[in-house]
Parts: structure tokens; C-alpha cells; sequence
């Protein structure tokens, strides 16, 4: 009954934590990083310095990381209207996964689509997925969290791009 009680406790515990109790905070220097893409060249995330980036850590198994990839379509027209970088990170996953995952996707929004060996977990210390990062034109994290809804998306990034954070 001990090792039981002891157990919930702990558990416990943990489920009380905040959840984003590792996130980066508003307005430090994102950490840069550098990944193949698909294509078979090096891109550095500090390559999009100048433009407000979004920047998704994903895998290709993970449901919820489909869902927000939905979300992003939706705000499809506002992240290309306002010029933003789409940046997906996907750990754990081979070439092959991520062209399939995204077979049939089309979007008027460029993804630029990398494989991590690493760097970008280490960099962000990911600890939970997707981790959506919004990075203003300054490369100054303005948002690191896990899902958001295309409306809250298109409403931080017409801030962003009016220069109010």
C-alpha cells in the first residue's frame, strides 16, 4: 500500500509541474542550428534571420503533430502573405517518413523540411511535440509552446509583422 500511495504521489507530483516549465523565454535568442534538408543541403535556422520564422519540431507519427500541420494550411494565406518562413524539424525520422508524410499535402506556403541528427533537439531541449516556436524578424523567440490554432497564429503573426510583439 506503501509502494502504491508512494507511486501516486509521485506521479502526481510530476503531473503538476508546468508543462512548459522548459520553454525558452519571450524575447531571448533563438538557438541557431544547422540540418540537412530534403533537398541535400545545409540550412541553418539563422538563414531566415530578417523574417519571422515558425518553427515546428515534429515527427511524422505523432498525431497531434498532423493536427497542428492542418492548422499551419489554414493560416496558409497569412504566412504568405506576410512573408513567414516555415521551418519543420522532424526528429526521429527518416528521409523517406517525411517525404511520405507529406505526399499529397500541397500548400502555397514554402516548408522548409529538415532532418534532425540531433543539433535541433539538443538546441531546444525538446520534451514534448510538437513544440511550435514563433521567432520574430530580430531571430528573438516571441512564442515556444505546443499547438496553436491557425486564428491565434495569423493574429501573432500580423502583430509581428506590424512590429508589435
Amino acid at each position: 500500500m506503501k509502494k502504491t500511495a508512494l507511486a501516486l504521489l509521485t506521479l502526481l507530483s510530476i503531473l503538476a509541474l508546468p508543462p512548459l516549465s522548459l520553454a525558452l523565454e519571450k524575447g531571448t535568442a533563438a538557438p541557431d542550428f544547422e540540418l540537412p534538408s530534403l533537398e541535400g543541403k545545409k540550412v541553418r535556422l539563422s538563414d531566415f534571420k530578417g523574417q519571422i520564422i515558425l518553427l515546428k519540431l515534429a515527427t511524422t507519427w505523432c498525431p497531434t503533430c498532423k493536427q497542428q500541420s492542418n492548422e499551419f494550411r489554414q493560416a496558409a494565406d497569412d504566412l504568405e502573405k506576410n512573408n513567414v518562413a516555415v521551418v519543420e524539424v522532424f526528429l526521429q525520422d527518416s528521409e523517406e517518413m517525411i517525404r511520405e508524410y507529406f505526399k499529397g499535402q500541397e500548400s502555397t506556403v514554402p516548408i522548409v523540411k529538415l532532418i534532425d541528427n540531433g543539433p535541433a533537439r539538443k538546441a531546444y531541449n525538446v520534451y514534448l511535440i510538437p513544440r511550435v516556436l514563433l521567432i520574430d524578424q530580430d531571430f528573438k523567440i516571441q512564442r515556444d509552446g505546443s499547438l496553436i490554432t491557425a486564428y491565434d497564429l495569423t493574429r501573432r503573426i500580423e502583430k509581428l509583422a506590424a512590429g508589435s510583439n
